[in-house]
């Protein structure tokens, strides 16, 4: 299975928020391995997140 082409572009450091679960607030990527992403949520801590199954949406692109 490939990573999820929209989280390619991802990189240690970017603020993404998971599509599901608004609650767990603003997280920054901490590292990126294939399609294994571990992202510091700030209500949720470090979650280990797979790309191949989510697709994360950088923080920057939502509307407020």
């Amino acid at each position: 299975m490939s990573q999820n082409s929209g989280n390619a572009m991802f990189a240690p450091g970017d603020f993404v928020r998971h599509p599901q679960r608004p609650d767990w607030g603003l997280g920054q990527i901490q590292s990126v391995v294939e399609h294994r992403i571990t992202v510091n949520f700030e209500n949720a801590g470090k979650l280990l997140i797979d790309g191949n199954v989510i697709q994360l949406v950088p923080a920057d692109a939502e509307p407020r």
